[in-house]
């Protein structure tokens, strides 16, 4: 699989609530190669996005990060200083978020966005070169220069999501975390950004983690998937296999219910609705939903995820 440049292990991140404590992300442990796409993929409230920003030390009140270790290149993240771990925030990892469509400001010129974010992480360098380095970023995701004097409204959907990826890269990070990247736009758009995405791969080596609940979009990307369901891994492995042979009954599903042009039978779905996080099923927390439930086992044991085949995991009691 070659070097392995990050490594999360057993982090747990909740959120304090009135009604108690949600266990967003519950003993993830998870690995990310040199120059590949680890896709996350899960129905919403799996925790997919909670474990980004645990990543970048972006969780805010009342959410906290209560225990583990993130791991680049051995270095723990989560135990550096505010201040040290800027010098790792999209100088090594960068970060496109869920929505990122609206997080540019809107009473800043591109140009202005750009310059606010090398001046925030120290970056001095010439004028001639950041022109230069500007073209060179913007071309790469198709845009022309002469959008740096726009402000975002005057960008279509798919530009401002071009725009923002092209701001995550300019500090040529390691690796990228882009987080929904095609949602909300239009079939035309979404083309443009995974072939982006693809191309970091391909030329620039970014290791990329993809997060999206469109199981079609892992399929064409990623190299690997990790499957969430209600905080926890249920299955890794290589998305070829994967697709393949499913291991788990919710990765069975997942990919069941994806539609295919010229297919006439009807889409299987889920049957059910994701858990209570703040108390959770007893055992397998898939268990109330799936269809090789087994009485006396998947209500009273919580399975652990383990290794069936080289690369491949899963977390079902039907392997253990």
């Amino acid at each position: 699989m070659g070097e392995e440049i990050l490594r999360i292990k057993d982090l747990r991140v909740s959120y304090l609530t009135r009604k108690g404590e949600v266990k967003a992300v519950d003993g993830v442990s998870l690995g990310l190669y040199k120059g590949e796409i680890l896709g996350i993929a899960g129905e919403s409230g799996s925790g997919k996005s909670t474990l980004a920003a645990a990543i970048l030390r972006l969780v805010k009140p009342p959410g906290i990060i209560k225990e583990g270790k993130v791991l680049y290149r051995g270095k723990d993240l989560l135990r550096l200083s505010e201040e040290e771990f800027r010098l790792y925030r999209m100088t090594m990892i960068a970060y496109v978020p869920q929505g990122s469509m609206n997080s540019l400001n809107p009473v800043m010129r591109i140009r202005d966005q750009f310059m606010d974010m090398l001046k925030d992480h120290g970056l001095k360098i010439k004028k001639k070169e950041l022109e230069e380095r500007l073209r060179e970023i913007l071309s790469s995701m198709g845009l022309k220069t002469s959008i740096l004097d726009r402000y975002p409204h005057e960008l279509s959907g798919g530009m401002k999501q071009r725009t923002l990826i092209a701001l995550s890269l300019i500090m040529n990070p390691e690796i990228l975390i882009a987080d929904e990247p095609t949602t909300a736009l239009d079939v035309v758009s979404q083309r443009g950004v995974m072939n982006i995405l693809r191309d970091l791969k391909d030329q620039r080596g970014t290791s990329i983690i993809l997060i999206t609940h469109d199981m079609a979009v892992q399929a064409e990307l990623s190299d690997r998937m990790a499957i969430m369901y209600a905080g926890k891994i249920v299955e890794v492995g290589p998305t070829e296999e994967i697709y393949n042979e499913p291991l788990h009954p919710y990765t069975r599903l997942l990919i069941e219910s994806i539609p295919s042009l010229g297919d006439e039978k009807p889409r299987k779905s889920i049957e059910g609705i994701p858990p209570d996080l703040v108390n959770p099923p007893k055992g397998c927390r898939f268990h109330p939903r799936c269809p090789f439930y087994i009485p006396g086992k998947c209500d009273t044991q919580e399975p652990m995820l383990i290794q069936i085949s080289s690369g491949r995991s899963v977390a079902c009691h039907l392997y253990s």
